[in-house]
């Protein structure tokens, strides 16, 4: 995997200016900071790591000449434009032990389509424990050839199976059922 990294500066809090142009808040905590740090992040920057990597995104942060290790804990956004106003990372040591919340990403859906088939997703993320250096930012599943009635379970995620869950084996993350195709609204022509 890449390594993903970005850089912080430090946010200092001005009396009616709370927002910087070009630059999104947010505050780093955990590994060997005594206590929450405000910062900045450059927001281009920031939209690309998100967009390539994900919000549980694992970097490295580079913060007053220093190199810290951590992932994305909590991504704020505007409820109207989508835009990130607010981004919290939880700086940790690679060995350090952690739950996480991990998406699962389904590939192949199109490939059910032909087939007049669907997924039905039940569970779209799944809760993991171990170590920091394990977690991966997804964990993808292909569903191309499944078949009808079929389910998606724990069997079917792949991961490092270092990392423990707390889901049973037979826990349905989702099924293959019939496509069920919208009816097209045909308005009645009244005969003149």
């Amino acid at each position: 995997m890449k390594e993903v990294s970005i850089q912080a500066t430090e946010r200092i809090k001005k009396p009616g200016k709370f927002r910087e142009k070009g630059f999104v808040p947010g505050v780093l905590y955990g590994d060997n900071i005594a206590a929450t740090t405000s910062v900045k992040f450059e927001e281009l920057a920031l939209k690309k790591v998100l967009t390539d990597h994900g919000s549980n995104a694992k970097l490295w942060i580079e913060f007053n000449n220093n190199r810290k290790f951590g992932f994305i804990k909590a991504v704020q956004k505007d409820a109207i434009t989508g835009r990130v106003i607010h981004i919290d990372v939880h700086l940790v040591s690679k060995e350090d032990d952690l739950r996480l919340e991990i998406p699962i990403v389904f590939k192949g859906e199109d490939d059910l389509k032909l087939r007049q088939l669907q997924l039905q997703v039940y569970k779209s993320e799944i809760t993991v424990f171990g170590k920091m250096d394990l977690m991966v930012d997804a964990i993808y599943v292909d569903v191309s050839e499944k078949m009808l009635g079929d389910t998606i379970t724990l069997n079917d995620l792949n991961f490092d199976k270092q990392l423990k869950v707390s889901e049973k084996e037979d826990e349905v993350y989702g099924i293959i059922s019939n496509l069920r195709i919208q009816p097209t609204d045909t308005a009645a022509v009244d005969p003149i």
